[in-house]
């Protein structure tokens, strides 16, 4: 049975559908240069990105021997941030360690 108030039951009824987009994701890059030391590529990577002592070992030797490494992959605001920390603590140490950031 159709009810008089709302009409025969033939309208169309819109539905009205959410759809959450995961946010773009950027990488911090740390890039080799031939002055920063191994001992401070590890403190930067287990200060600034949490990383363990094995990780931040790991990502150091893949930025000494490849010349970069991803320290890792945050929201844009969250990748600038850690990448602006970088390049503080390096000028504070006296390196020229850099970070980039890229869309992952």
């Amino acid at each position: 049975m159709t009810d008089p108030r709302h009409g025969s039951g033939a309208g169309v009824k819109e539905r009205t559908e959410t759809r959450e987009r995961e946010p773009t994701l950027y990488q911090v890059v740390l890039l080799n240069d031939d002055y920063s030391t191994m001992e401070f590529v590890i403190q930067v990577l287990e200060e600034v990105f949490q990383k363990s002592p094995a990780e931040a070992y790991r990502i150091m030797i893949q930025v000494h021997v490849n010349g970069r490494g991803v320290a890792g992959v945050y929201t844009y605001e969250i990748a600038e941030t850690k990448a602006d920390k970088v390049t503080s603590m390096a000028h504070e140490a006296g390196f020229p360690l850099r970070a980039t950031v890229e869309e992952a």
